[in-house]
């Protein structure tokens, strides 16, 4: 939601509960003026009253508005939220006798401790109500702000959905790789048919992967981890030395659900860009599941000239776009260029209430 709009949900809820205060106080006057000389001159009521039923209530609003509901409604912690409610309340009525207090002592309205202990609970327990009403109210305004923005996320989160599918489409299994791998396998038919039906059968894996396990909003980390692996073996026929890649898991990968195609991008970009895969660890893939966090990194070696053509077969952006979307505050990305060195961190960080 925009922040003008959000301004202007604030300045009109107060304009109504100034002008019903307003109109309070007009009662007042007329009782009073019916009755006897006003007891308040000099706008010394006014001022009363702003202490009596304004602040307690501006108190009361912005602390359950920006503390408690993110602390707690947010988080479903109903039964601390009645208790931190009501503490809150509470100490935003003693502030407010507090106030009313200052100002009996320059002689503007009556003190809230002067008439006694049992005469002050009364007062204090009407502010903290105001209190406590106001909150309420600003807990259902920020309710509502969040329910608009959550509904506009997930409207903008389908649209870039429809782009990111479009771009998949482009890059899944280039033409280029396609051809290569097709190529090396009709090669090694001839020298080692079993072989070649092996990696025949992990291209096809490959591509049923991306047809139809990309359709889904989620999926088992296992499978987009079985992906890569099937994607690494099948680059390895490019050349005859195995170890220029490095692939590592550790920790379970059985129940833990991922996006599909977050992590395979960057593996595509690495074999894009690697260069010197004649020697060993020239591409490093690690992966680790640990407490609360899902982990990646990739580094490959490569040459300055491709940094000038953009490191990635859906762009760094695009790439950061749809983790902002899917990933909201659930996720860091640091990418490094360093000498030869092009490096990817991504942490993702499992939900909690």
């Amino acid at each position: 939601m925009r922040k003008i709009v959000v301004i202007s949900l604030h300045a009109g809820y107060w304009l109504l509960y100034l002008l019903l205060m307003l109109l309070i106080l007009v009662c007042l006057y007329i009782g009073s003026n019916l009755k006897q000389e006003p007891f308040f001159s000099n706008f010394r009521f006014e001022l009363f009253f702003l202490a009596f039923a304004v602040l307690p209530a501006v108190l009361g609003f912005y602390s359950f508005y920006t503390i408690l509901f993110d602390r707690f409604l947010i988080r479903r912690k109903i039964l601390l939220l009645f208790i931190f409610g009501g503490l809150t309340a509470l100490v935003s009525s003693l502030i407010s006798a507090l106030v009313i207090s200052i100002l009996h002592s320059f002689r503007i309205g009556p003190g809230v401790f002067n008439e006694g202990f049992s005469a002050s609970i009364p007062i204090i327990i009407v502010i903290a109500v105001i209190a406590m009403l106001n909150g309420a109210i600003g807990l259902i305004m920020k309710g509502f702000i969040r329910w608009y923005e959550e509904l506009k996320l997930k409207e903008e989160l389908t649209r870039k959905n429809f782009e990111m599918e479009l771009a998949l489409v482009k890059s899944q299994i280039s033409p280029h790789f396609l051809f290569n791998t097709l190529n090396n396998i009709d090669v090694l038919i001839t020298k080692n048919a079993e072989k070649a039906s092996s990696y025949l059968n992990q291209l096809c894996d490959i591509m049923r992967f991306m047809l139809y396990e990309t359709k889904t909003e989620k999926i088992l980390l296992s499978k987009e981890l079985a992906y890569v692996q099937k994607y690494i073996e099948l680059q390895k026929i490019r050349t005859a030395n195995p170890d220029f890649v490095y692939f590592d898991v550790e920790g379970e990968t059985t129940y833990d659900y991922i996006a599909p195609m977050v992590l395979i991008p960057f593996v595509e970009n690495a074999f894009k860009h690697a260069v010197n895969l004649r020697n060993g660890n020239a591409i490093q893939i690690k992966v680790w599941v640990k407490n609360d966090v899902i982990g990646f990194e990739c580094e490959n070696k490569y040459q300055e000239s491709t940094e000038k053509s953009e490191h990635g077969g859906l762009g760094n952006e695009l790439i950061k776009k749809r983790l902002e979307l899917l990933y909201t505050d659930r996720h860091t990305l640091k990418i490094i260029k360093k000498d030869d060195i092009y490096k990817v961190k991504l942490l993702i960080y499992r939900n909690e209430n």
